[in-house]
């Protein structure tokens, strides 16, 4: 069976493995076990076996004591699988008009079922976003993924320092609905105007208007700093 076979009939939960290990690659170069369980939600132990079984198809590499990580043909198969879930949400919110804190369950449910030729077809109807709804970037059809621009958390900004609201996460619906009450949406234009000391709340001014958020809730919506005009 060829590799390109094989991630076609990959089942939804070997799908969600590679795509929670691509992530963890992300924040640490390697996934160990009990943070893939933590982000699966699922029991330590059963992690090993699915791992094993991962591995003989070809998809990670695991070294005991020092994690897993995927091979050429894993991070292939996540990215597919990544694209599927974030065009299915781009689709949901600019065809269908879906808020942006609705739409993650819905493509968690399909992204294991839609073909790459309907995931292409919505992608072309809605004119080939690069990024999703929360600003996360999308992958091509060719599995590669662009390069993100320089990004911060907000609450790294310097005083009077002003911003685009570029990524928030897409998992937790309360803080997308909050955000948006707060007019925090991807593409807003933000300036920090003062911070409380030990990790007091910020004040920021959202498209005009000032708002005071969290120093934990600031840490977790990045955004691209503006230059500075010389």
């Amino acid at each position: 069976m060829t590799a390109e076979r094989a991630h076609q009939e990959l089942t939804g939960p070997v799908e969600d493995y590679l795509k929670a290990i691509y992530e963890l690659e992300l924040r640490g170069g390697v996934a160990g076990t009990n943070e893939i369980a933590a982000a699966l939600k699922i029991a330590a132990p059963s992690v090993s076996g699915m791992i094993r079984r991962l591995s003989g198809q070809g998809l990670v590499t695991h070294e005991p004591y020092k994690g897993v990580q995927l091979t050429r043909d894993g991070r292939r198969a996540a990215l597919r699988t990544i694209r599927r879930h974030r065009v299915i949400e781009s689709y949901l919110t600019r065809a269908l008009g879906y808020p942006w804190d609705r739409v993650h369950d819905e493509a968690e449910r399909l992204e294991h079922a839609a073909s790459d030729e309907l995931i292409d077809r919505m992608a072309e109807a809605i004119g080939e976003p690069a990024t999703d709804p929360h600003g996360a970037p999308i992958p091509t059809r060719e599995g590669t993924l662009s390069a993100d621009p320089p990004l911060a958390a907000l609450a790294e900004l310097a005083d009077g320092a002003r911003a685009r609201v570029a990524r928030v996460g897409d998992r937790d619906a309360e803080r997308l609905r909050y955000l948006a009450t707060l007019g925090l949406a991807i593409g807003a234009e933000v300036e920090l105007i003062s911070r409380e000391p030990y990790d007091g709340p910020i004040t920021v001014r959202v498209d005009g208007k000032r708002r005071v958020i969290g120093g934990e809730l600031a840490r977790q919506i990045l955004v691209e700093p503006k230059r500075k005009p010389r």
